[in-house]
């Protein structure tokens, strides 16, 4: 029987859905220290400004703001320190490969509770133009224009 692991969201990028195109997601886990996952378990988490990169044949995401267990005191760690991401070595290749490409990085999208461990989905992302933000802010409008309309029409 399947196993069901329960998944619990803690920070969402919703920036970086508008500034990229993402065309590949993978899951990975993160090291981090004790009192961080106390943190997290609070939801103090922000990854609006993180990045990733490859060094060494690590994966590395840098930016990510974890604020200070409350009761951590000396165990607590720098709130942007560069933490490493767990990936098999397969994958590192397969991304450090597709970033050898122009105009492809690498953005965390999303942090979350898999059971009991915290896990970050990242994505491989090519860099929006000002027009194609332009044409999905004009999308957003109309899609939310056409609710409100059928939102009218039902109420009648």
């Amino acid at each position: 029987m399947g196993k069901t692991t329960s998944v619990r969201l803690i920070a969402n990028n919703k920036k970086a859905r508008f500034d990229y195109f993402i065309e590949d997601t993978l899951e990975a886990g993160i090291s981090l220290a004790g009192t961080e996952v106390k943190s997290l378990r609070m939801g103090q988490c922000s990854i609006k400004e993180a990045f990733v990169r490859i060094e060494d044949g690590e994966v590395l995401l840098y930016g990510m703001h974890i604020s200070p267990y409350e009761k951590g005191n000396i165990f607590n760690k720098d709130p942007l320190r560069v933490r490493k991401l767990l990936l098999h070595r397969h994958e590192i290749h397969k991304l450090a490969g597709r970033i050898a490409q122009q105009g492809y990085t690498i953005v965390p999208l999303q942090v979350y509770f898999k059971g009991s461990l915290v896990k970050v989905q990242i994505g491989l992302a090519r860099g929006k133009k000002l027009y194609d933000k332009r044409h999905e802010i004009a999308k957003k409008d109309q899609r939310r224009e056409a609710e409100k309309e059928f939102k009218v029409r039902n109420l009648q």
